[in-house]
């Protein structure tokens, strides 16, 4: 009897010791590669990254200069030529916008190498530390270029999300066995993926740069809509709610990365401002706005493209359906070799 019971104490010591000494892969930050670690060449060819951004204005304008990251399932057209392009345009502000494959619902580790490619070409272009400005996913991608190639993190000034999936959502459609595939940006966006683990890996927000994260309460996409919001690293963080500065405002998740007045308010506050978007800086008087300035509810512009989106928009909400042609799979992307500390 004594002998069992001085084998089992033994045996739970030793696993206990086991426990402490190998990690666990799922749990180990130190599983995925250092902050520090310089990133990998670009996979995408050279002649499809040029192809990729859009440029208006004058690069040696005084405003901060813009890259206008898109949201999953639509173009820059569709998210912010009505928008935003026409906002930065009347500022006289530099904008560029990438232009994603597979309508920005593909792999975003891809997305990640186009926005690389486009801080450095705007950067040369300009001469300028420039911000990022984003909606969902667009919100969220320019964190990956930022986590794994450590070279582009002195050439961004502003990074703002607009209902940034920062953290994964818990409302994107079930996504599992065919029929019910999933696309790949789609997979990688729900909460708890391995792409969201990864890209929140070690550090949130990196020295030097000021992170805002806009969202709304009433998201209906992000969820819950506080996920937006970052909180580790030694990056500047703002996160504000448009009720914050509006408690009656009733925006939903598409509205704030396109016509919300108290979203574009806060934009232009951190865009104008070092560090991020304050909400004591905006004026009440945002509150009664309809809509965010230029845009143009007489322009045929502004229903056409909208109503552009609304295919991209039923592939992203509606498993099994895809009206834009991008390849849907039974689960998520792998994570990249350079992602790892060990690599594959």
């Amino acid at each position: 009897m004594i002998s069992r019971w001085v084998h089992s104490v033994v045996f739970s010591l030793g696993m206990v010791l086991l426990l402490v000494l190998v990690p666990v892969p799922a749990q180990a930050e130190s599983g995925f590669a250092p902050v520090d670690r310089p990133g990998p060449a670009l996979s995408v060819p050279p002649e499809q990254l040029r192809a990729s951004l859009t440029c208006h204005g004058d690069p040696g304008s005084d405003p901060q200069p813009v890259l206008l990251s898109p949201a999953t399932s639509v173009t820059p057209q569709e998210n912010y030529s009505w928008t935003y392009e026409r906002a930065f345009a009347a500022q006289d502000r530099f904008s560029c916008a990438v232009t994603m494959p597979d309508h920005t619902l593909g792999d975003i580790q891809v997305a990640g190498e186009y926005l690389v490619h486009g801080i450095r070409e705007m950067h040369r272009l300009t001469g300028k530390r420039i911000a990022v400005l984003g909606h969902s996913q667009g919100g969220m991608n320019p964190r990956w270029a930022l986590r794994f190639w450590p070279d582009v993190r002195g050439l961004v000034d502003d990074v703002i999300g607009m209902a940034p999936s920062n953290h994964g959502t818990e409302s994107m459609p079930g996504c599992g066995p065919a029929p019910a595939e999933c696309e790949p940006a789609v997979w990688q966006q729900q909460a708890g993926s391995d792409f969201t683990r990864a890209l929140n890996s070690r550090a949130e927000t990196f020295p030097g740069i000021s992170y805002s994260v806009i969202y709304t309460r009433l998201d209906e996409v992000v969820t819950p809509p506080e996920s937006s919001e970052l909180h580790t690293g030694d990056g500047m963080i703002g996160n504000v709610a448009v009720q914050d500065v509006c408690p009656t405002d009733v925006s939903t998740h598409l509205l704030v990365g396109t016509v919300d007045p108290v979203t574009y308010a806060l934009v232009v506050d951190a865009l104008d401002h070092p560090g991020p978007a304050d909400p004591a800086r905006v004026d009440a008087s945002v509150c009664g706005q309809p809509l965010m300035p230029h845009v143009d509810p007489m322009s045929v512009n502004t229903f056409l493209q909208p109503l552009s989106a609304v295919p991209g928009l039923l592939s992203t909400a509606l498993p099994g359906v895809n009206l834009v042609g991008t390849p849907s799979t039974d689960r998520e992307p792998q994570l990249r070799c350079y992602v790892y500390a060990a690599g594959c």
